[in-house]
C-alpha cells in the first residue's frame, strides 16, 4: 500500500488501511504499535478505553458512527456491559454478561452466515508398540501393521461421513464429524523394522455426537487393531453448547430483526472449526459467530485474503444497527 491514500477516500476506509500498515501478524504481532493507534482514535471521540485488542472492524464502527453518540460509544467501549468486542487473532471476545459475537466466516453468495454453535475439537495421538527386528523379515505383529489397522478403522469412518454430507443437501459441512490424518512418526532407519510408530487425527465433533460414545469408539477401534495401542489428546473439548435460533429467545430475536429490517438473508451454521465462542458458551452465555462479508470467498489464512470495499462499508453499516439492539435488551436474570 502507499502513504498516500486515494482522492475522495471513504474516512473509514482510510483509518482501516492506517490500521492494517501495522504488522499485527503472528508470530510477532507489533501490539506496541497497534495500542497507541486504538487508543488516539478513541481520545479523538473523548471515549474512556481501557486497553483490549480491538477488531478493526468494530473500531470502524465505533469511531466513525454517523452522528457519533458518546453515550452510545461510550456503552460499547465500557467492559462493564453486555456488548464489547475484544479482538484475539480474529474475531473474539471475553466473557462479560450476556450476548457476544465472535467470529463468523464469509458467505460467496448474496447470504451472510451467521453460527450458533460449533464442533469440538478433539487431537488425538494414536501410538502402536509392536515386534522389532531387520528390515529383510516379515516380522509378525509389528507397530506398522497395527497403525494400519487402526487408520484403516478411522479413515473409513471419516468416508462414511463425507459420503453423508454429499448425500444430503440440507447438510452443511459443521453438521457432520471431520477426520483428517495429519502426522505419522516412527523409524529410525530404512532397515529397521520399528517397536513404536503413531498417527496424529485432527477430528471436528459434530455437536449432537455423543462424545462420551465417540471415545468408546476410538477405543474399540484400537483394539481391534491388537495389543500395545494407546492413544491421548492434545486437545478434548467435552462442553459443546448450542445458541438458540428460536424466535422465543431475545438476543436472537434483537438480531434477526435488525437483519430482517435491513433485508438481510441469513444462514444460520454450526461453525466448522473452533472459536472462542465454546468457552463463552459453556459458561453459559450465549454466542453468534458472525461477520458481515457476503458476497466474499472464504479465504481463511489464505496469501490472497481480501475484503471488497463496498462489502467493509457495509459491514459497518450493519453493526451500527446491530450493536445498539443487542446493548438495548434486558439483562437476563442473574446476570444484572
Amino acid at each position: 500500500m502507499t502513504s498516500k491514500e486515494p482522492e475522495g477516500e471513504h474516512p473509514s476506509v482510510t483509518l482501516f488501511r492506517q490500521y492494517l500498515r501495522i504488522r499485527t501478524v503472528q508470530p510477532e504481532p507489533d501490539y506496541g504499535a497497534a495500542v497507541p493507534f486504538l487508543e488516539d482514535q478513541a481520545h479523538q471521540l473523548a471515549l474512556s478505553c481501557q486497553k483490549v485488542e480491538v477488531a478493526p472492524g468494530y473500531v470502524v464502527t465505533v469511531l466513525t458512527w454517523p452522528g457519533t453518540n458518546p453515550t452510545l460509544s461510550s456503552i460499547l467501549l465500557n467492559s462493564h456491559t453486555d456488548v464489547v468486542p475484544v479482538f484475539k487473532e480474529h474475531w473474539s471476545h471475553d466473557p462479560f454478561e450476556a450476548f457476544k459475537d465472535p467470529e463468523g466466516l464469509a458467505n460467496p453468495t448474496e447470504a451472510f452466515t451467521v453460527f450458533y454453535s460449533e464442533r469440538s475439537p478433539w487431537w488425538v495421538r494414536i501410538t502402536c508398540t509392536g515386534r522389532p527386528g531387520h528390515g529383510s523379515r516379515f516380522i509378525e505383529d509389528t507397530a506398522a501393521e497395527k497403525l494400519h489397522k487402526v487408520v484403516s478403522s478411522i479413515l473409513a469412518f471419516r468416508e462414511k461421513e463425507k459420503q453423508r454430507l454429499q448425500s444430503n443437501p440440507h447438510l452443511k459441512e459443521g453438521a457432520v464429524t471431520s477426520v483428517n490424518l495429519t502426522k505419522l512418526e516412527g523409524g529410525v532407519a530404512f532397515n529397521v523394522v520399528p517397536a513404536a510408530m503413531s498417527a496424529s487425527f485432527d477430528i471436528r465433533v459434530a455437536p449432537d455426537v455423543d462424545l462420551k460414545a465417540f471415545e468408546q469408539q476410538l477405543q474399540a477401534w484400537c483394539q481391534a487393531a491388537g495389543e500395545g495401542i494407546t492413544f491421548e489428546f492434545a486437545q478434548k473439548w467435552m462442553e459443546p453448547r448450542v445458541t438458540s435460533t428460536d424466535d422465543s429467545d431475545p438476543w436472537w430475536a434483537a438480531f434477526s430483526s435488525v437483519c430482517k429490517d435491513m433485508n438481510l438473508t441469513l444462514e444460520p451454521e454450526i461453525f466448522p472449526a473452533a472459536t472462542d465462542s465454546r468457552y463463552i458458551r459453556a459458561v453459559g452465555i450465549p454466542a453468534l459467530g458472525f461477520s458481515p462479508m457476503n458476497r466474499t470467498p472464504v479465504l481463511l489464512h489464505d496469501h490472497d485474503e481480501r475484503l471488497h470495499e463496498a462489502v467493509f462499508l457495509r459491514g459497518i453499516d450493519i453493526y451500527t444497527r446491530l450493536l445498539p439492539a443487542l446493548a438495548s435488551v434486558p439483562a437476563l436474570p442473574g446476570n444484572r
